[in-house]
């Protein structure tokens, strides 16, 4: 069902032409929604459902909206770096943090969205009215799936609240105007409010249909969204020393999640990387457990493979910290693997020798239309970049692109898994992680087949990551074990330009890896000869500027004066690149607006601040 386009018209025909009465003068009013009079059978509750997937399942976003878009939309982290200063931490309590309405709302310095309840409330008036109105009009069956469908966005909606904010106010029911004390009631511990998105997500392990229909919400679906939640907060409870059985039942509940889709022989890895990104359709991709389908024949397209067409300009681009961290295909780190030219940061080189999602997600030639000369076209299909310096068709130019979204696929699943398994096992007691379970996630995405392109550039898969040979990474975290910083590495690979990065550095409290006044690679792009590879940037006006520098491998700074073009070879310094503004732990949580404290103090009642601020 193409859910994205119909949503929203079919939600105003059922509004406007309600059920009615036989007698003329007693019929419902056609322009008002009538709550008693809809609820009536399971299309009714279908139509209701289908409503929270565009908030939920944004996918590549429509036109040239942003918000939870990879590419444009997070690009606040340690892996991406723009010219002159970076962008800050937010450094004081704004005026105002929140809103009543539908209308998506999101901030990307936290990856989440404002201090909005409305969808809350939208999810609780769904399971009251299965519950109290639809129940005797529908199956047993209809019954828990659609309980399910209302009880997994009211999870969803508050696993995204408390990442931003920690503690929230839960609200379990639908609350009217005049139930003052609990529309203004303070805040719950963020504990409190996950072990009920915990029980949420528990009962839509067992009670949502296992198929409900093409790209339509499931139990895999659900799923693989609830090992994403429970691996976050069991994480950021964890490594935040903030409840240990707490982290470790919601870890247990990400790895059966994790259990349910990988034991299912539904899905696998048995189509290239880039396909995933780059497909006009991807129906029947065994890798996709949902995707967001786009057509311009229904005017629902996006921008996101235009900003990965090797002309637009980003702004944010991959720096060399985050090229560093990638892995050599003989499955060791640059500094002691064994393949010839390791050592070497190259662009040609790196394309060559790295895991084969380096070239898939990067153009092999370095370009001024990145800060770092490294650009991403994880997005946009090889045959995007034949048209550099031509007119773009639109599938990748402009707002009018059509390749389908994966909202949620197996690689994520498996390394939610994985990771969930690895602290389990590290910290509480679980079972050791085994051979046969880093063959059935780590190794199995490293064994994806290559695209024919790739492999005629030289790319080669990737060995398997062997637990009696873990690579020994000098940059490796003191207090991160060699497995578990091996899994982070796989993250940071697979999801380049996505969702996670940010949020990764928030649950493992790495935050600090954001100042890049000790994360000196991250205001560094790749090695370059200036004048060979890219010459546009040696003139005149740049050598009065003094702005165009190369770092040598002993540190040396090379500033280019007009008469040392062949002196510019080196990892390239990003134009007038600067650390951000410093910031301090309180920057893991968002602060609560000036104007919500005050709303709530003007009725009588207390909103807390978030901690720090």
């Amino acid at each position: 069902m193409k859910y994205f386009k119909y949503i929203y018209s079919l939600a105003v025909v059922s509004l406007l032409f309600a059920s009615c009465k036989e007698e003329v003068l007693d019929r419902s009013p056609l322009t008002e929604y009538i709550d008693e009079e809809f609820w009536r059978n399971e299309n009714d509750l279908r139509l209701y459902g289908n409503s929270f997937y565009t908030n939920y399942f944004v996918g590549y976003n429509s036109s040239f909206t942003a918000d939870y878009t990879p590419v444009r939309g997070y690009t606040f982290s340690d892996d991406l770096t723009s010219k002159n200063t970076q962008a800050a931490f937010e450094s004081s309590v704004p005026t105002s943090r929140g809103s009543a309405s539908e209308a998506a709302a999101w901030m990307s310095s936290y990856a989440g969205p404002t201090w909005n309840f409305a969808w809350v409330r939208k999810s609780n008036i769904f399971i009251d009215r299965v519950e109290t109105v639809a129940k005797p009009n529908i199956s047993q069956d209809a019954y828990k799936h659609w309980s399910a469908v209302g009880r997994f966005f009211r999870g969803f909606e508050y696993s995204r609240l408390v990442r931003v904010f920690g503690d929230v106010p839960y609200f379990d029911h639908e609350l009217l105007d005049n139930e003052k004390a609990e529309l203004f009631k303070d805040r719950d511990n963020r504990g409190l409010v996950m072990d009920k998105v915990y029980d949420d997500f528990k009962y839509v392990l067992t009670n949502m249909r296992e198929s409900d229909g093409t790209n339509n919400l499931n139990r895999y679906i659900a799923a693989g969204f609830i090992s994403r939640f429970m691996l976050f907060e069991g994480t950021y409870q964890h490594y935040h020393g903030l409840d240990a059985a707490r982290a470790k039942k919601y870890l247990e509940l990400a790895v059966e999640a994790g259990d349910l889709v990988m034991n299912s022989g539904k899905y696998n890895f048995s189509r290239d990387f880039k396909s995933l990104f780059t497909s006009e359709s991807l129906v029947g991709h065994p890798e996709v457990l949902m995707y967001r389908v786009y057509d311009a024949a229904l005017t629902v397209t996006h921008s996101i493979a235009s900003y990965s067409n090797g002309t637009e300009t980003v702004g944010v681009d991959p720096n060399l910290a985050l090229v560093k961290s990638f892995i050599v295909n003989d499955g060791k780190v640059w500094q002691n693997s064994g393949v010839a030219n390791a050592t070497s940061f190259s662009i040609a080189n790196l394309a060559k020798t790295r895991d084969p999602r380096f070239e898939a997600s990067f153009m092999d030639v370095p370009t001024d239309a990145s800060a770092t000369l490294l650009y991403g076209y994880k997005f946009a299909p090889r045959e995007a970049l034949t048209f550099i310096g031509k007119t773009y068709p639109p599938a990748w130019g402009s707002n009018t692109n059509t390749s389908d979204a994966p909202i949620m696929r197996l690689a994520e699943v498996v390394l939610n898994w994985i990771e969930a398994k690895a602290v389990l096992a590290q910290y509480m007691g679980g079972a050791a992680v085994s051979q046969a379970d880093l063959d059935k996630s780590v190794n199995a995405i490293r064994n994806r087949p290559l695209e024919a392109a790739a492999i005629a550039k030289g790319v080669m898969k990737t060995a398997p990551l062997m637990l009696g040979s873990l690579p020994n990474d000098p940059a490796r975290d003191a207090d991160v074990p060699a497995l578990i910083w091996e899994i982070r590495r796989e993250r940071r690979m697979e999801f380049v330009f996505e969702y996670s990065r940010l949020l990764d550095l928030k649950r493992w409290k790495k935050l600090n890896y954001m100042d890049f006044s000790t994360n000196t690679d991250a205001l560094l792009g790749p090695w370059v000869d200036v004048k060979n590879e890219i010459p546009i940037f040696l003139t005149a006006a740049n050598a009065n500027a003094k702005n165009i520098k190369v770092k040598k491998l002993d540190g040396t700074v090379v500033t280019y004066n007009g008469t040392n073009a062949d002196a510019m070879v080196g990892f390239w310094v990003v134009i007038n690149g600067n650390n951000r503004n410093v910031f301090t732990d309180r920057s893991y949580l968002s602060p609560i607006g000036q104007t919500q404290i005050v709303d709530y103090q003007e009725k009588g009642y207390k909103l807390t601040q978030t901690t720090g601020w």
